[in-house]
């Protein structure tokens, strides 16, 4: 019994020696992975700016500001895409945020019997399972000919306003619009979801026993508590947005001019590599490379401005 008594300190050491040579390993291997993707994320902007270097030498920062898309001379320019993709994915977040976050409220608290909720986290996300190509086609046979009369409506009533001074004409912003608004929906409300159910049930506790209603205790305590999870899902379903191809491409219409009217066609940068990218030759691969290094940045820039956000939030 003396023996066995003398080595079970050494073995709860070896125990111990062991567990942590396995944190330290765990620690190293989180370490790696993330540098692996920061490397990943490096090299891909470092490709992309190599590929758009003649392009970028021959065009300058001008390239954002010209208006002309014209391979056969020679001259491009990315002004109404970079205008497409920044409106379209506003007017998809613009619906989408307010749908997604009562509805990941709706979820999240006890507002339905468990059963029915059951059903309707399936359902969101099932509208995360449908490829973009359905969406398009269903956009194309039964969301343009429902805004079409809409638009006419809108149009001969409300012309006078900029938004809706041109007649409907199919394909538009406005679809493209609506189209990332459900598809970034499911995006929005399961992160948002997450964060809210994540919260302790102290907070609500708290917040009813001083007194608060349950509306109050939404608005002011549970929603703000997270927000940081709340404006991730929002960048997150951006970034959606901004990067979505096929289905944009389908509805909005592919025509390179600005207009402030959400019922006349518009292009973005993802659908005109889309469109473009097979057949291009020469300088215009470049060029094509280049608007593809400005939707990297934009991306960029509004991750950044969403990490502000909460920083500049948390310390309220």
């Amino acid at each position: 019994m003396a023996t066995n008594s003398q080595n079970l300190p050494s073995a709860i050491k070896n125990r111990s020696e062991i567990g942590k040579s396995l944190d330290r390993g765990f620690i190293w291997l989180t370490r790696i992975f993330a540098l692996a993707v920061a490397a990943t994320l490096l090299w891909i902007a470092i490709q992309v700016t190599i590929s758009a270097w003649p392009a970028i030498q021959k065009f300058g920062v001008g390239f954002l500001a010209k208006s002309t898309w014209n391979p056969v001379n020679d001259e491009y320019g990315v002004l109404p895409q970079v205008y497409g993709t920044l409106v379209s994915s506003f007017i998809g977040l613009l619906i989408a945020v307010p749908i997604g976050v009562g509805t990941a409220v709706l979820l999240s608290e006890n507002f339905l019997p468990a059963k029915i909720k059951l059903v309707l986290v399936f359902l969101v996300e099932l509208l995360a399972a449908i490829p973009s190509v359905v969406y398009g086609v269903w956009g194309i046979f039964v969301l343009i000919p429902i805004l079409n009369n809409l638009g006419k409506w809108l149009n001969q009533s409300l012309g006078w306003i900029p938004l809706f001074s041109t007649p409907p004409t199919g394909p538009g912003m406005l679809p493209a619009g609506i189209i990332l608004a459900i598809m970034t929906l499911p995006i929005i409300t399961a992160i948002s979801r997450d964060a809210l159910i994540s919260l302790p049930s102290s907070l609500r506790q708290a917040s009813i026993g001083l007194g608060a209603t349950r509306w109050e205790t939404i608005f002011q305590i549970i929603i703000p508590a997270a927000f940081s999870g709340i404006v991730s899902a929002v960048m997150l379903a951006l970034g959606r947005a901004m990067g979505e191809t096929m289905a944009v491409t389908m509805l909005i219409g592919n025509s390179n001019n600005i207009s402030l009217s959400l019922l006349a066609p518009a292009n973005t940068i993802s659908s005109l590599l889309a469109n473009q990218f097979a057949e291009a030759s020469g300088l215009q691969i470049a060029a094509l490379m280049y608007a593809a290094l400005v939707l990297f940045v934009l991306t960029l820039i509004v991750n950044i401005l969403a990490e502000l956000i909460v920083i500049r939030m948390k310390r309220l």
